[in-house]
């Protein structure tokens, strides 16, 4: 049975998690297809929902062209069987060979592991070197060692592919080291959320949290200079403030943070949630590409060091409970508050 509600909601939003567990009857047009089917949303009237594609099919229902319905579990196999091969091999392979290993033509291959994972073969291959560099960083291993040990050819090869990326923050030496070498500048001013610590480098924030000081700041960053910001850190801690205290206006503050690809992919989506809504733990994963990996969107919200400005206070559980919070439930509420008034 399919629960027609669920499965409307799911449709309209276009939502790969659902692809295999139910189809959709378009009867004004006579075919079925997936939930995640990019053509044009029917009238819900001419809309009934099968469990199965054979029943659609009995109802007297053919299977899109677009999306094949029917090859949902073929695309997840071929998927992982790409993912498994890039992992693997010590040199990426080429799109036409992984083609060749799923039996998929270059194209069609291309745009069912885009869909799926929410990068191109060629992209998850460099998002996964980069992630093993930065493993390896975290491990003790010098910046040499971890690049060309990742497969890298050269260090600028690596540098350039992060440019690329736009990935933003400390370079890997950097952030290996705990900012050694680097200039903190930080301050606490009290806000209506209590005691707000704001820290930033010369390229942007990089910690904001509340009920810290210099003792939780330089467990963040154990080998930097942490220095008491003084007149031109005021501009930047007043825009910040602003944001926090009016969060509806954009102060295009900028950031210094550094994260895995995966965290830097949740980051970017929690920012381009509106003031004033929420999203679920699912709805990210779905919205990164990666539906099945809630658990992993938790732990990259845990890892924000940005609070409020990386803003994963909007994000709940599926049931509409506030779920955790690093500073606290309080909080987490008080801000979301703040953004519906």
């Amino acid at each position: 049975m399919v629960d027609d509600k669920i499965a409307w909601q799911a449709m309209e939003n276009r939502d790969r998690s659902f692809d295999g567990k139910f189809v959709t009857g378009v009867l004004s047009t006579g075919i079925y297809c997936r939930p995640s089917c990019a053509a044009r949303h029917p009238k819900r009237e001419n809309v009934r929902f099968f469990a199965k594609p054979e029943q659609a099919e009995a109802a007297g229902l053919r299977a899109c062209l677009r999306c094949l319905p029917n090859d949902v579990a073929r695309d997840e196999g071929a998927v992982k069987l790409v993912i498994d091969a890039i992992r693997m091999a010590e040199t990426a392979p080429k799109l036409n060979e992984l083609a060749e290993l799923t039996g998929y033509s270059p194209t069609h291959l291309q745009r069912i592991f885009k869909r799926d994972t929410g990068l191109s073969p060629a992209g998850y291959a460099r998002a996964l070197r980069s992630e093993r560099v930065e493993d390896a960083l975290a491990g003790g291993a010098s910046v040499t060692e971890a690049i060309y040990d990742a497969g890298y050819g050269s260090a600028s090869q690596f540098y350039e592919e992060r440019k690329m990326g736009q990935r933003t923050g400390m370079n890997p030496n950097i952030w290996s080291n705990g900012g050694e070498g680097v200039t903190v500048h930080w301050a606490t001013v009290e806000t209506y959320l209590g005691t707000m610590l704001v820290a930033a480098t010369e390229k942007g924030v990089c910690c904001l949290s509340f009920n810290e000081g210099e003792t939780e700041l330089r467990h963040r960053f154990p080998k930097a200079d942490l220095q008491i910001g003084g007149r031109e850190f005021e501009k930047l801690l007043g825009d910040v403030v602003a944001q926090v205290e009016a969060p509806g206006r954009s102060h295009n503050i900028p950031l210094d943070v550094q994260g895995t690809a995966f965290q830097e992919a949740v980051w970017r989506e929690l920012r381009k949630i509106p003031e004033g809504e929420t999203r679920s733990y699912a709805d990210v994963a779905a919205a990164i590409g990666k539906p099945k990996a809630v658990r992993a969107v938790g732990s990259a919200n845990g890892a924000n060091n940005v609070a409020v400005l990386i803003p994963c206070h909007r994000v709940v559980r599926s049931d509409g409970t506030m779920g955790g919070y690093a500073y606290g439930l309080e909080i987490k509420q008080l801000l979301l508050e703040k953004e519906i008034k």
